[in-house]
């Protein structure tokens, strides 16, 4: 049998590589990266970086594999993303057939933690329902929000009270509830909350030499967010950022 080793490598900094990530990267046979195109090299530059930081020698053969991209014209999004993942587990599957041995073992590198908005589990999963049998096993990983709270030297909840974590497509519609986590946020969704208590606490290219923070009164700070926002993807070609808002005080 097959092994699937998914893998959370935390947002980048190769200091946040714990020692469970390490022991399962110079385990796998052969590891896969995903190539998002010249665009996103640097994504690329940082999976590489982490990989020259603690792979033995003679360990890890590396395979890069295009992505499909999911249909954002699809005015259906849970279909979308339905779509996206069979391309996605169809291209893991033959991957994994020309590439790893039987008995062997192939790694995905996942950013932050494997089971915080990410979909490689989901994928994986897919495959043992298609038919194929693969041993799974996640490495946690360091998330995006523990970076944050940490970069800002803030603790995440308050005392006796409960986070909520949600996405920027939620959010513009109105789910916020105390204490919000918002991911994937490509609209900058915080624009639409009209709440002159609200703080906010923005991290861009977490545990990177590129990282940003910004925090504030949101209506102090919002116009700068979006134009550093902007700014920062238009010099990298890509943007990963997260934030946190809470009322003041």
């Amino acid at each position: 049998m097959k092994t699937i080793l998914i893998i959370g490598v935390g947002t980048g900094s190769p200091d946040h590589v714990t020692m469970g990530a390490i022991k399962a990267l110079n385990r796998a046979d052969v590891l896969f990266l995903p190539d998002k195109g010249a665009g996103k090299a640097d994504l690329q530059t940082v999976r590489t970086d982490i990989l020259d930081a603690y792979l033995e020698p003679g360990r890890g053969r590396v395979v890069t594999y295009a992505t499909p991209k999911r249909d954002a014209g699809n005015p259906d999004y849970g279909d979308g993303v339905q779509d996206w993942h069979h391309a996605l587990a169809a291209l893991f599957a033959r991957l994994i057939e020309a590439e790893v041995p039987e008995g062997g073992s192939c790694g995905f590198m996942v950013w932050g933690d494997p089971g915080l908005y990410d979909s490689t589990i989901r994928i994986v999963e897919r495959l043992n329902r298609g038919g194929e049998q693969f041993a799974v096993e996640i490495v946690p990983g360091i998330t995006s929000i523990q970076a944050l709270t940490a970069a800002h030297g803030i603790a995440l909840n308050r005392i006796g009270e409960p986070v909520h974590i949600t996405t920027g497509r939620k959010l513009a519609a109105g789910d916020r509830q105390g204490d919000t986590v918002v991911m994937l946020d490509g609209q900058t969704a915080f624009l639409a909350v009209d709440d002159p208590e609200a703080e906010i606490f923005w991290g861009a290219y977490l545990g990177t030499p590129d990282e940003i923070l910004i925090r504030g009164p949101l209506g102090e700070v919002r116009e700068q967010i979006v134009a550093t926002r902007a700014a920062a993807r238009a010099e990298h070609g890509w943007i990963m950022d997260i934030y946190l808002i809470r009322q003041r005080g």
